[in-house]
């Protein structure tokens, strides 16, 4: 994924802006008293919530939850609002008056409700991870394309220009060509490694189950079990430890790196895997070959909470670290780091907007605002603008975006957070196909060339009544 020059970027926004007339989405700004856009949210509570209320100067028109208690708080902070269980019923009735969608549901939602909505020419900010599979995270790239509707995904490091620096100097090679990258989590914190338990319980009057299990295979309701939190670890719903904070934390070397599809993507070692839950622990191998002039490189994910006792942790070898440690006193529980042919990139938090550089010869890692390596290296990447949090600006930058009328503004993207999203789906496939099973990858066909039987994980089959 190439960085854009300031002449680039200003070029793309001119060609852009002319779209309005030819096509692009047209708003219904004008019907509206200060010019905001008409939003619908799908998955109102939880990060759903969040992802509201830093939309709130517009005019949030609907909430869709498919659990009416769980969404009662931003039913009475947005009265006029009107309610939905399923966003289906709510896109038939409201598409006319809706502008844009925030789409917060669990994972396994995203796809259907934000497609739909692209196809009815609605801009979409989706949360991370972008989709449930592989297929979809191609597909949502391809209509977001074809109907050229502003898109951007909730991995809100993207906004911070911490990370945007960081892409800079690596791109300007001050530690010379990439050659390894790990990328480690402390998550899950929810119950994974387990398995499905047995019976059922009775479905809260206030829940709406089958549209809460929207596409997935129907299972019996099990309070507490799936559903509001604990989802994520479950393979039929969540995307485990990689979907929830890859998109995070593997963002700034995706883009510096310019990944691209892997050759060859396998599970390494876990802690145990089921057919129902993801691994309490993994490890996972990633190798991406020569691209835009640059060398093969290799990435390791490694994921497992500190916390757990049952599992042994799987991390970057010591070795690798050993100066991380001594400048912080341990590991951090997340982080990345990118090994050079001329010194070491770290960065400490889950979004990238810390770096710290250790160069060849040198005894201590430096911050990168401050390392000398760095002052030369000019600005490339546009800066997000909006003041506030990290993940405010990451929403402003979309609101903005669309009352440009410019698809290409926001920084994360569909044609970018797809590509990311379905590379790192790629790992849970890995998983789902076992420990040690090598993956020789064709990206552009979405085909494990070797390991046919992976494809049931790199699109999975619907629910009747539901579609992509």
């Amino acid at each position: 994924m190439k960085t854009v020059s300031r002449r680039d970027f200003l070029r793309a926004s001119a060609l852009t802006a002319g779209v309005a007339t030819f096509g692009f989405p047209q708003l219904l700004l004008a019907q509206n008293p200060g010019n905001k856009i008409n939003i619908a949210v799908v998955g109102a509570a939880g990060k759903g919530a969040s992802d509201t209320d830093h939309c709130a100067s517009e005019n949030i028109v609907a909430l869709c939850d498919a659990d009416e208690n769980h969404c009662a708080g931003q039913l009475k902070k947005y009265p006029k609002a009107k309610f939905y269980r399923d966003f289906r019923k709510m896109y038939e009735e409201m598409g006319k008056s809706i502008d844009a969608v925030i789409v917060s549901a669990p994972d396994h939602i995203h796809a259907p409700a934000a497609a739909l909505a692209i196809k009815m020419g609605k801009h979409v900010y989706c949360q991370k991870p972008l989709t449930h599979s592989v297929y979809e995270a191609r597909t949502l790239r391809e209509l977001a394309r074809k109907h050229k509707v502003v898109t951007q995904m909730g991995n809100q490091g993207s906004s911070e220009d911490g990370l945007r620096r960081a892409v800079e100097v690596i791109q300007a090679g001050i530690i010379g060509n990439i050659r390894e990258i790990h990328v480690w989590s402390n998550r899950p914190i929810w119950p994974q490694g387990i398995d499905r338990p047995a019976g059922e319980d009775p479905v809260p009057a206030n829940l709406d189950w089958d549209v809460w299990l929207g596409p997935a295979p129907y299972r019996p309701y099990k309070q507490g079990v799936y559903h509001p939190f604990n989802w994520r670890g479950w393979q039929d719903f969540g995307t485990g430890a990689l979907g929830d904070m890859a998109c995070h934390t593997a963002n700034m070397p995706f883009r510096a790196c310019k990944l691209g599809y892997p050759s060859v993507v396998e599970a390494e070692d876990h802690s145990g895997m089921n057919t129902e839950t993801y691994p309490k622990s993994s490890r996972i191998r990633f190798e991406f070959p020569a691209r835009e002039g640059l060398p093969p490189v290799k990435f390791w994910w490694y994921d497992g909470n500190p916390g757990d006792k049952s599992v042994t942790l799987l991390r970057p070898n010591p070795e690798l670290t050993k100066e991380i440690v001594e400048m912080r006193g341990e590991l951090p529980g997340s982080g990345c780091l990118l090994i050079g042919e001329k010194g070491k990139i770290f960065s400490p938090d889950d979004y990238g907007a810390q770096f710290y550089i250790l160069m060849a010869g040198e005894k201590e890692y430096k911050n990168g605002r401050d390392h000398d390596a760095v002052k030369a290296v000019p600005q490339t990447i546009p800066r997000n603008a909006a003041k506030g949090d990290t993940d405010y600006r990451q929403h402003a930058e979309w609101i903005t975006a669309i009352k440009a009328n410019d698809p290409n503004m926001p920084y994360s993207r569909f044609d970018i957070a797809a590509y990311l999203t379905e590379i790192i789906l790629l790992g849970c496939v890995a998983l789902r196909v076992g420990k040690g099973k090598r993956l020789d990858w064709d990206g552009p066909n979405m085909r494990a060339k070797n390991v046919p039987e992976a494809a049931q994980y790199v699109r999975r089959r619907y629910r009747k009544g539901w579609t992509l």
